[in-house]
């Protein structure tokens, strides 16, 4: 039987219908618009539809968006200075530097340079402390995209066993401090996992993620998760994005994998429309943080 699948878009939608709403209301409160600025250095194809994207997504839900345009030959002073400008810009509540960055510029410096109170991110070392402390200001867009999506399917996650393939500051490590935690915004049905993180160095890798109730993958190799790896019956949530001569695929092998589990993201339409959402309700909360 089939797994069944698990819709990003659709769970997206709804998603951004509340946070319209409370667009609404917050206006009607404050006289002022939530503001996301989106810095772009050069004219990467992928970055320039996901900027695209998360610009639309914007004027669906009533936030007003800017797009920030620097040359593929600027400096990390040109970015860094603009990022200055942007911290001290009273009409910006959230930035965002589209990743990927020129390789001359270190994007650890640029994101440390984001304001805590605008990094939508979630990047910024203090939101990652916070995080820990389980204290967030923010939540990382795509671990909190995963959660939402988890628990409005009713999929269990406290007390199961959470295995996450990989461990990026992006997605597997903050994962899986959100999954470890006592509450969330969801509620303590939607964390309290026991998790485990598997990366290049593990041993045995099949042997763990056969082990898992829910297994994500986040490594970035073109269906690297196998039928064989999957225990029957598991959820397995495919955060890859991979460009391939067949078009986009996932880190999983959907096809094979769809025959093993009982739920299972596609790629596209499954992940990435939340990490989407997620940004815009990080931007209405950080318009909240200067009323």
């Amino acid at each position: 039987m089939a797994a069944q699948i698990l819709d990003g878009k659709s769970i997206a939608a709804k998603i951004q219908e509340e946070i319209s709403e409370e667009v609404v209301d917050f206006i009607e409160n404050n006289s002022f618009a939530p503001c996301l600025a989106a810095v772009l250095v050069g004219e990467d194809p992928g970055s320039e539809v996901y900027v695209r994207n998360k610009q639309r997504a914007c004027e669906r839900v009533g936030i007003t968006s800017q797009l920030h345009r620097l040359e593929a030959d600027a400096s990390e002073d040109d970015v860094l200075s603009l990022v200055s400008k942007l911290n001290k810009s009273s009409e910006v509540h959230g930035i965002l530097v589209q990743l990927p960055l020129p390789a001359e510029i270190t994007s650890t410096r640029v994101h440390d340079a984001i304001h805590p109170f605008k990094d939508v991110d979630a990047f910024h070392p203090e939101n990652v402390g916070r995080i820990a402390q389980d204290r967030a200001r923010f939540l990382p867009c795509t671990p909190h995209g995963i959660q939402q999506l988890l628990d409005r399917y009713e999929i269990p996650i406290a007390g199961k066993h959470v295995v996450i393939v990989g461990r990026s500051d992006i997605v597997g490590k903050p994962l899986a401090a959100l999954l470890v935690a006592r509450e969330s915004t969801r509620g303590p049905q939607a964390a309290n996992a026991t998790v485990t993180i598997c990366h290049s160095r593990t041993e045995n890798l099949a042997k763990i993620t056969q082990s898992a109730d829910i297994l994500v993958a986040a490594i970035g190799q073109p269906q690297f998760i196998t039928a064989d790896m999957v225990r029957p019956g598991a959820t397995v949530v495919d955060v890859g994005i991979n460009r391939t001569a067949d078009g986009l695929v996932g880190d999983v092998d959907f096809e094979a994998v769809s025959e093993v589990a009982d739920f299972l993201t596609p790629v596209p339409g499954g992940v990435g429309p939340l990490t989407v959402t997620m940004l815009l309700h990080n931007t209405l909360q950080a318009a909240a943080y200067v009323i």
